[in-house]
């Protein structure tokens, strides 16, 4: 097989496009949300995802080659390869940004808390990468012990809730292009039509949306295109430099964030096990083993040098294939990146295409999470998902209750972040902010405790269900779920052994699992089950 074949321009074209999406939501969260310097963005984390790049996609264009050779054929294509949105979005909301408002919270500038909140994301990328390496050699084990439901879920729930329905905010505050993009990317995406030019419609989405920015910025109208003149000062040679005594200094927010970590690392895992089955359906059959073991390796590359975002293998390889995809586009992906990413030239990508203009390809990245929980189970699983997101939609109400609190407590000059608000919530609004805020701590596990448990419910497996949920007692002993403390700036968990209120809610769940085999028969298909009506 060739190194290079007409394909791969069109593969490089739709895999750079994927990527594109990733810096440009890296930079507005990094940028934006938390407030990052220019210089800490594009001098040390942006280097730094472009090894992680290079390490993967030159790695699955080699495998690609010796598949083919191997196999005498020349359709081989590479697994695509990038950085993991999921991660971006997570890390930021639950690990950069709690670490960032409690520094500030303690009196540090922001200047430090920023340093300190990227010290924090560079811990969760090495703590993923270590997993998704060493989790290599016992993914297939693991999948097989727990059901899919639950390992679908908290991405699903993810995908819905931090990923859609924030940007689906974003879209309903500028309608003008949010409306426009969103209904191109149902059209192209959900449709399953294409525009008669044969353009990719991620393109035609990011070149609408981006030219009804300029459009409305060029009649004096409000729009997103960015204030000011693009920051030439980030123009130049940028190279990676290890960071080690700085990923050293994270190594003190690894307990903290073990609850995150984790899950986030065995979600990766599996979901790039899956990927991997999915090339293998399409008829290119790679050993499992070596494609996580260098995603892992791509992700510890991207730490050492100062990323906080995990790379991962991207679903999709079946389309890249169909395309005429082979080895060449990933090998080309990894050097159009690396050279955008070396010379602060993303900051013309940046200011020219706005994050809103491809808003609405991230929402249908979500819904695609969401929508998989259901067709990759069973139906009569179903249930078992939508218990499983719930959790995921908490979390997300608990950030924008957080938000409220902030902005309120802002507003008047008061700390709004204590206890006793929660008597208040339920006072004035009969809303429970106690329970949405132990749901939300640490919702990956609890995503996967309730709907794996759901699961082994609906199949009649009691036993099973009690241990999950003798599971779930045991993570909200340790403190990965359920527990958390107010501190001035923030509502975060709290690891340390606590036999809590929620621990003993688990153990009861699991009493009733396995007293149930003892004290009901089953239900006859012709009979109906007693319902509260």
């Amino acid at each position: 097989m060739k190194k290079f074949v007409k394909g791969d321009f069109e593969g490089l074209f739709a895999l750079g496009l994927d990527n594109m999406l990733m810096f440009i939501l890296m930079s507005s969260l990094c940028q934006g949300f938390l407030g990052f310097s220019a210089d800490l963005f594009y001098s040390r984390i942006l280097p730094a995802a472009a090894i992680g790049l290079i390490i993967g996609n030159v790695f699955y264009a080699w495998q690609a080659l010796k598949l083919a050779e191997k196999e005498g054929r020349n359709d081989v294509c590479a697994i695509p390869y990038g950085t993991s949105l999921l991660t971006i979005i997570v890390y930021v909301f639950l690990i950069m940004f709690p670490t960032q408002q409690k520094a500030l919270a303690d009196g540090l500038s922001k200047e430090e808390a920023d340093i300190i909140a990227w010290h924090a994301g560079l811990i969760g990328c090495f703590g993923s990468g270590f997993i998704e390496f060493f989790g290599s050699f016992v993914a297939q084990y693991l999948r097989r012990v727990t059901p899919r439901a639950a390992l679908l879920v908290a991405i699903g729930g993810t995908g819905l809730a931090f990923i859609s329905m924030d940007f689906v905010f974003r879209a309903y505050t500028f309608p003008v292009i949010g409306f426009t993009t969103l209904a191109l990317v149902f059209v192209f995406y959900f449709g399953g039509v294409r525009n008669k030019l044969r353009l990719p419609g991620g393109f035609v989405v990011l070149v609408t949306g981006s030219a009804i920015a300029w459009a409305m910025y060029g009649m004096g109208l409000p729009t997103v295109v960015p204030a000011g003149e693009i920051n030439m000062a980030q123009i130049g040679l940028k190279f990676p430099i290890p960071v080690l005594g700085d990923l050293i200094k994270s190594f003190s927010y690894l307990w903290e964030f073990l609850p995150i970590i984790i899950p986030m690392g065995f979600i990766l895992l599996v979901s790039s096990l899956q990927n991997i089955e999915s090339a293998a359906a399409a008829g290119d059959s790679y050993n499992p083993r070596p494609c996580m073991a260098f995603n892992g390796l791509g992700t510890l590359g991207a730490a050492f040098f100062g990323s906080p975002f995990p790379t991962s293998i991207f679903l999709g390889h079946p389309g890249y294939k169909k395309m005429g995809a082979r080895a060449g586009y990933s090998t080309l992906n990894a050097i159009v990146w690396s050279i955008i990413c070396f010379t602060g030239t993303l900051s013309f990508v940046v200011f020219l295409i706005p994050v809103e203009a491809g808003m609405a390809i991230l929402v249908w990245i979500g819904v695609v999470m969401c929508s998989q929980c259901f067709q990759a189970t069973e139906r009569k699983h179903a249930p078992a998902v939508v218990v499983g997101l719930i959790p995921a939609l908490a979390a997300y109400v608990a950030l924008a209750v957080k938000h409220t609190l902030a902005v309120a407590g802002a507003e008047t000059g008061q700390v709004l972040f204590r206890p006793e608000i929660n008597d208040s919530f339920v006072q004035v609004r009969t809303f429970f902010t106690d329970g949405m805020f132990a749901l939300g701590q640490g919702y990956i596990y609890t995503c996967m405790v309730l709907a794996a448990s759901t699961v082994c419910i609906i199949d009649r497996k009691f036993k099973h269900a009690g241990i999950w949920f003798l599971i779930g007692a045991g993570f909200s002993v340790i403190g990965f779920t359920n527990t958390y403390i107010f501190t001035p700036g923030d509502v975060i968990g709290q690891l340390s052994i606590n036999f809590s209120k929620w621990t003993m809610g688990y153990l009861i769940m699991a009493l009733v699992m396995f007293l149930t085999p003892y004290l009901t028969i089953p239900v006859d298909e012709d009979e109906p089950a007693t319902s509260p009506e």
